[in-house]
């Protein structure tokens, strides 16, 4: 049997409470035990936590089944590599010293099975959405990052994840438009116009799909973690969209006409 990559994203750990976070961990930790024997890598393409910060000698807590998992993965030689988010854009070097991962902050270009790949968190990316692209500098820039640094943990992380769940008090419905209006499309067509892709793969719109951009380019979103549970596998240099449903494996049928709830802003 061939070995298989996966990819997951936005999976958001810590919303809407550590309790229903904890039962979304298991059903991921669950599933990555089953997928690991035919894995050559995982990816984590941004999200992963609903928020993350780092101190010098704190980090949030929680998770541990998780980042147990992960841990477990590269001690056996299974490469992971996480992409921040635009929830947890400030990990740092802690899941890296202590998990051994590749720790991605922008975008990813690289061979697998034979097939050119893109991969991209995709927030911000493509034309409009100003707003955010201000927000992302303010929170990426160094001297704002030490100021917040400064702040204690427990009144540090609790404006933040007052913040950050306080945006999801009315989850919001998104819909598949078309090629035509998705920001990430618009951008993937852009980039083949300079360099071919086999495959352009994004997370953050948290909906799941693969279409055809051009003959012999497809772009997937990987979907996400807290209602569809989907994941991208690639195999013998094919891509399939799945979801984790009931502790079955399945193949998702894509229903572009309906709404998804998401948890994206």
């Amino acid at each position: 049997m061939s070995a298989k990559t996966f990819f997951f994203s936005d999976i958001h750990l810590g919303l809407p409470n550590a309790e229903q976070s904890r039962l979304r961990e298991q059903k991921l930790v669950a599933l990555i035990d089953e997928l690991k024997h035919d894995a050559e890598q995982f990816f984590f393409v941004g999200d992963i936590f609903d928020f993350w910060w780092e101190y010098k000698y704190v980090v949030p807590r929680g998770y541990v089944r998780f980042l147990g998992k992960i841990a477990e993965l590269t001690d056996s030689g299974i490469p992971v590599c996480f992409f921040t988010g635009n929830h947890d854009i400030w990990m740092k070097n802690y899941l890296t010293d202590e998990l051994g991962i590749q720790l991605i902050y922008k975008d990813l270009d690289l061979i697998i099975q034979n097939k050119k790949i893109y991969i991209a968190h995709g927030d911000g990316l493509g034309p409009g959405d100003k707003s955010y692209k201000f927000l992302k500098k303010v929170f990426t820039n160094k001297t704002l990052q030490w100021l917040f640094s400064r702040l204690h943990p427990n009144f540090a992380f609790s404006l933040a994840y007052t913040w950050s769940h306080g945006r999801r008090k009315k989850e919001q419905y998104i819909k598949f438009e078309g090629q035509d209006k998705e920001l990430l499309f618009l951008y993937a067509n852009e980039l083949l116009k300079k360099t071919h892709y086999d495959y352009l793969i994004f997370g953050h719109r948290h909906i799941p799909l693969i279409q055809e951009l051009t003959s012999d380019s497809k772009i997937a979103n990987i979907g996400e973690w807290v209602h569809k549970f989907t994941f991208l596998e690639l195999s013998d240099g094919n891509i399939f969209l799945k979801t984790y449903k009931n502790s079955i494996i399945e193949s998702y049928i894509q229903n572009l006409d309906e709404s998804f709830k998401t948890s994206i802003f």
